[in-house]
């Protein structure tokens, strides 16, 4: 399985943190990888259905290369969109696909966060993927 370098690299920073508070900090921090979605170009086909705040996230595939754009009203649903921009966007199809729910659980990122916000993260990550299935 491979995943990019960006992903691999924060996700052994999550396996090494034991903190919850130091946990969302990294969170926060990942929120400036997501590539902007402007709240203007939030429509009812891009939004996250099913996560408690508001989130959008737009998928485009050009000359097999996945673009990701995001936004959220919650820092930390923008921060969870900043693990599927670090092993997603900018790569290939192929290599998007590998970005698997089991690498982001098995890193300890999921057991921060609440039902719903972890549940929010699954329905984010189905709708990418969906999409990546698609092309």
């Amino acid at each position: 399985m491979m995943v990019t370098e960006a992903l691999a690299d924060i996700l052994s920073e999550f396996e090494d943190i034991e903190d919850r508070t130091q946990r969302f900090e990294l969170l926060f921090d990942l929120a400036e990888d997501v590539d902007a979605l402007p709240p203007e170009e939030w429509t009812e086909d891009n939004r996250v259905k099913g996560c408690q705040s508001q989130a959008h996230i737009a998928v485009r595939i050009e000359d097999g290369i996945v673009h990701l754009r995001g936004g959220a009203d919650a820092r930390i649903v923008q921060g969870l969109m900043g693990l599927l921009s670090l092993g997603m966007n900018g790569q290939t199809v192929d290599v998007a696909r590998q970005v698997t729910l089991d690498i982001v659980e098995s890193a300890g990122v999921l057991n921060s966060l609440t039902p719903s916000r972890s549940n929010g993260f699954r329905t984010m990550y189905d709708m990418v993927i969906g999409q990546l299935r698609e092309a």
